[in-house]
């Protein structure tokens, strides 16, 4: 089986290996006795070829974490040690370009002694033993991973070489003190042995638990900067991602929804479709009418012939004017739910000598990843496989199991390279809509959505509308803060959206109802914590409240790269830097002032505030200011920007970040400039918009990304820091909005409230 891959090269489907490989020099150093079949795939390898390998005897619910391979230590469900002194770890973590394979390696790699490019990195399949403990299930997002796993992982690599050592101490007969370990080796007396020569005794001994951690002074990999263990299957071409994969008899699918949110199928006209080239089946699905083809250009060709009417949902009478004009009229009329109070914060205001209200809007945002969404399933002889890259392998199990009419059991989940997700991948509709197709037609379906179906027909970050009413004292002090939000909820769909996946079993009437009542429950009883998070918190607040109203139009709405932060620290910064200046203070200033309870925020304010002292911008540039803090990290940004006939320009990012211990300082400050990028993305460009129901973008003419002309440089200082490390993949994202509105308003005297940032 083998699977495309650009520029003309070929990556097998190995269908006894389970999950995709990272090749090292220690793999290719130990394997000297090729059978002609190793070897033609390690030249592949050598020569830019294979790098991947997938199981059809995934793991499932209660079955082992593990492949079996004859005479490996298996003391976990993270490690396996071969004879041949092959290291094999499973991340539990799904790799989306955060590298996140890197950082985790990294951590069981130092406690265990063996350098982290020698180990043999493998996707882990389902199992219970590969739960985010952040989650409680299997799931990669949040920016938890690293923080997740930190003292997990570094405890396996420590007790898997503490009975490593107990064995090697038995075979040798001597004394455990007598023995030291370096690089995958027992070292005695100057002599080396590698770990495989003692896994046969080690299996026979019990693995001991809270075995001791190295100090950080003894470190040799955590701290350091290396390249990524996937870098070169990615920069060879031969990382391989969903959209690659290719299964015997596969045929290609291309599906017809509705082009409003909701709609469902009135009537079909399927001719001219089926009498087309390459065509199969033209089937009828849940979302709308599947063209099955022997190719996708013949699938994607026919679905354009189809004639389709669809019965609308109220959504269908909403535009971006009408969602604007109803979030305006719930922010005067509702008074909204309690999220947050502290002191009497209407009361406060009397006493304040400057006192500022502003609101603030944020628009409906799409993804975008670089991958579209994708998805193969395979339904034979009471089974499925499915293949994707998703932030969560067992609800793509999950969703095949529910619509193909098997149990769990019956269904692996082969997970593979995800390009790009930011939440997106969170949503699995494509591994439903491939499910059904192949159950319709019998036929194993590659299933892949266009630019065009992601954004007008995906799911969204909620548009936003935040009112900000503060008052600064005498003393430079924020005596009083009032916020509140009009908006969807993130909860209720995401929920709605998950339940089928992670509980396969339950009735669709019994879904419907807990999604009904979580929408219910979000909406005038309880405030989504998603809704609101960044509007206070970081600063010194003696007297706040935090007010949300629920207004939800019902456009699909979910995850997206920082979630609410990205909506509400740029209404939080924006307006602080506004009240600075009301009250004659200098913008750093106020903020230093008033994170006092705040060390490590304080702290990132204070280190990139002299940074930008120091800074010197070209002509007709200005510098702006913003801090914010989310999923455990503090990050400050100075932004260098000029405007011109209209146009902003960010010529330099200065960033501060402060994630605890870097684990690998070069992944922080690549995720750090992704954010930043990303981000300005989405303050330059992002605005998706409603035009009766429907999304009026569709590529990245109208919905564009950041050039790499208009791409900033991006300086990256990271605090050193003993604490434990915290999440790096979004933190960096939330500052850059609010940095640039800030510098724009000292280039023009326009102070901008609305994203994208116009200058008029």
């Amino acid at each position: 089986m083998s699977t495309r891959l650009g520029r003309g090269l070929t990556a097998q489907v190995d269908q006894t290996s389970p999950q995709q490989r990272f090749p090292t020099d220690l793999e290719r150093r130990l394997h000297r006795n090729y059978s002609r079949r190793r070897f033609l795939r390690t030249a592949g390898i050598a020569g830019g070829g294979l790098v991947v390998g997938f199981s059809l005897g995934g793991c499932s619910p209660g079955a082992p974490p593990l492949k079996a391979i004859a005479g490996a230590f298996a003391p976990n469900a993270f490690l396996q040690i071969t004879p041949d002194s092959l290291v094999r770890f499973y991340c539990p973590r799904d790799e989306m370009g955060q590298g996140v394979t890197t950082g985790l390696t990294t951590l069981v790699a130092e406690e265990l002694d063996v350098a982290p490019s020698n180990l043999y990195v493998e996707f882990a399949g389902v199992h219970s033993d590969y739960a985010n403990p952040e989650y409680g299930f299997q799931g990669t997002g949040g920016s938890t991973s690293v923080k997740a796993h930190y003292q997990q992982l570094r405890q396996v690599g420590a007790d898997v070489r503490a009975v490593l050592l107990e064995a090697a101490a038995l075979d040798l007969g001597v004394a455990r003190e007598r023995l030291a370990t370096d690089d995958g080796h027992v070292v005695i007396d100057g002599r080396r042995l590698p770990y495989g020569q003692f896994v046969a005794s080690a299996a026979k001994l019990t693995v001991p638990e809270g075995s001791p951690l190295k100090k950080p002074s003894e470190f040799k990999y955590i701290g350091k900067s290396f390249p990524r263990l996937d870098g070169l299957a990615k920069a060879t071409g031969t990382a391989v991602y969903g959209i690659d994969v290719e299964v015997p008899g596969m045929h290609h699918a291309v599906v017809k929804r509705s082009p409003v949110a909701g709609g469902l199928l009135k009537s079909a006209d399927v001719r001219k479709a089926e009498a087309m080239p390459g065509v199969t089946d033209v089937v009828t699905i849940a979302s709308g009418v599947a063209v099955v083809a022997k190719k996708h250009w013949q699938a994607k060709v026919a679905a354009d012939a189809l004639d389709l009417e669809w019965n609308l949902p109220a959504l269908a009478q909403v535009s971006t004017e009408q969602v604007k004009a109803d979030y305006a009229a719930a922010m005067v009329a509702e008074e909204g739910e309690s999220a947050a109070a502290q002191g009497d914060a209407h009361g406060a205001f009397d006493a304040a000598q400057t006192v500022l209200e502003n609101e603030y809007w944020a628009p409906y945002l799409a993804h975008a990843p670089m991958e579209p969404m994708n998805a193969v399933v395979r339904v034979e002889n009471g089974e499925a496989d499915v293949w994707t890259g998703s932030q969560g392998p067992p609800a793509a199990q999950g969703l095949v199991a529910r619509y193909a009419g098997l149990d769990v059991e019956q269904v692996r989940s082969h997970q593979t390279h995800l390009g790009g997700a930011f939440g997106r991948r969170a949503t699995l509709t494509h591994v439903i809509e491939a499910t059904q197709i192949a159950v319709a037609t019998k036929k194993p379906i590659h299933l892949l959505w266009s630019r065009e179906d992601d954004l007008k027909g995906g799911v969204y970050r909620p548009a936003s509308l935040v009112k900000l009413k503060a008052g600064l004292d005498s003393a430079g002090k924020i005596n009083a803060w009032v916020a509140k939000r009009v908006g969807g909820n993130i909860t209720p769909d995401t929920l709605g959206r998950m339940l089928p996946a992670l509980l396969p079993g339950l009735g669709d009437g019994l879904i419907d109802w807990s999604a009904g009542l979580a929408s219910g429950l979000f909406d005038g009883w309880v405030v989504d914590p998603l809704s609101v998070e960044g509007l206070n918190g970081d600063y010194d607040l003696p007297n706040h409240e935090v007010l949300h109203v629920t207004k939800d139009h019902g456009l699909p709405l979910t995850f997206w790269r920082s979630v609410g932060h990205s909506f509400t620290a740029f209404a939080k910064e924006t307006m602080v830097d506004e009240l600075a200046e009301k009250g004659g203070i200098d913008g750093v200033e106020l903020r230093l002032r008033n994170t006092r309870n705040n060390l490590r925020l304080n702290n990132v304010i204070r280190v990139a505030g002299e940074r930008m002292g120091t800074m010197q911008p070209g002509a007709g540039r200005t510098l702006g200011f913003a801090a914010h803090s989310s999923f455990g990290t503090y990050v400050a940004e100075v932004a260098e920007v000029s405007v011109a006939q209209g146009g902003i320009k960010v010529h330099k990012v200065f960033c501060v970040v402060d994630c605890g211990r870097a684990i690998n300082p070069d992944i922080v400050r690549a995720q750090m400039e992704g954010a930043v990028m990303y981000g300005l993305t989405a303050a330059l460009h992002g605005n998706l918009e409603l035009e009766n129901g429907e999304i009026r973008q569709s590529n990245f003419h109208d919905y564009p990304i950041l050039r790499m002309d208009a791409a900033p440089a991006v300086e990256v200082a990271i605090i050193d820091s003993d604490e434990a490390p915290t999440g790096v993949g979004e933190p960096g994202l939330p500052p850059i909005a609010p940095a640039v509105a800030n510098a724009v308003y000292r280039a023009t005297g326009q102070r901008l409230k609305s994203l994208p940032l116009r200058v008029v």
